[in-house]
């Protein structure tokens, strides 16, 4: 990677020539170590591009450095945009691309005009135990979530970062919304999580030996909020132990999916609570998505 003073130039813009949708390929390779029969075939994606599907690239000068791929699918009869890859090369994360490809997503789909209809939400998955990733769908874009999958994908893929099963977390970006544009507006409400976060008793917690503590279930769905910590760093407990990563994935798969059951949503997340380490922590509070985001329930009212 350049020095901070010689940071490369790196424009967003659609992939184009089969040489753009060829990089994919291995750009697919390096960011999850993939084996050729997890990688998508340029082929299809030839033909998903064709097809009206969303490939944006980021590019350091003819380099593609990231991507993100999204398509048009419907959920509960109403058409929307899903988010299926965003991948940026290890050493150029630095630059916030993941949030640029998202913001230029956003854009797309606002602009597609599928009939006479309008695209105003996104869908996609990600790992609840990533809370780099968390940090940017939930803190900085605004998504919420009232669905846990586990092993998503299977039980595991060729991809290192996939063997403690494929748990995701399925997330809406209601496209057009007060809390959406905060967020990107840079709004912070750290503040106000962390206020909210000092009154609840986390559903699970670490323990003295760095380990998942769960606390009673009755007790906390009685409440108006949840709380569920993460490592900070969930690869680095990986590599270290396993045995111990498998435990967090068990524990907060037990957590998420009943605070689910009991109607709550998934709704912030900070990144640390106590110091630089972490733990990163979600907040999530009872209520349907139409009552927690407001916008939502005055369109599904109008339909």
């Amino acid at each position: 990677m350049p020095a901070p003073d010689h940071r490369p130039v790196v424009v967003i813009r659609e992939l184009q020539s089969i040489d753009d949708l060829r990089q994919v390929e291995r750009l697919e390779r390096e960011v999850w170590d993939l084996a050729d029969a997890d990688v998508t075939p340029l082929t299809l994606t030839i033909a998903t591009k064709e097809a009206g599907s969303i490939w944006l690239g980021a590019f350091d000068g003819p380099r593609l450095v990231g991507f993100a791929f999204g398509f048009l699918g419907t959920e509960h009869g109403k058409l929307l945009v899903h988010s299926h890859m965003l991948g940026v090369l290890a050493q150029y994360r630095d630059l916030d691309l993941g949030y640029k490809l998202k913001l230029a997503q956003r854009e797309r789909a606002l602009a597609l005009r599928p009939g006479d209809l309008r695209i105003d939400e996104m869908t996609w998955t990600f790992d609840p135990l990533q809370s780099r990733n968390a940090h940017l769908n939930i803190s900085k874009l605004g998504v919420v979530s009232d669905r846990y999958r586990p092993d998503f994908y299977g039980p595991e893929t060729s991809s290192a970062l996939h063997r403690n099963s494929t748990d995701r977390l399925w997330v809406r970006w209601p496209l057009i919304t007060r809390r959406v544009e905060d967020r990107l507006r840079g709004k912070n409400n750290r503040a106000e999580v962390l206020d909210a976060l000092s009154t609840v008793t986390p559903l699970v917690q670490f323990n003295g030996d760095g380990k998942p503590a769960r606390s009673d279930l009755t007790a906390a769905v009685a409440r108006q909020r949840i709380a569920i910590e993460i490592p900070s760093d969930i690869g680095a407990v990986e590599q270290k132990d396993s045995g111990l990563a498998r435990e967090w994935r068990l524990a907060t798969r037990w957590a998420f999916t009943e605070a689910i059951n009991a109607g709550f949503m998934v709704m912030e997340f900070c990144r640390t609570v106590r110091g630089q380490q972490g733990p990163g922590t979600y907040l999530l509070e009872k209520g349907t998505i139409e009552e927690l985001v407001p916008e939502l329930g005055r369109r599904a009212a109008g339909r």
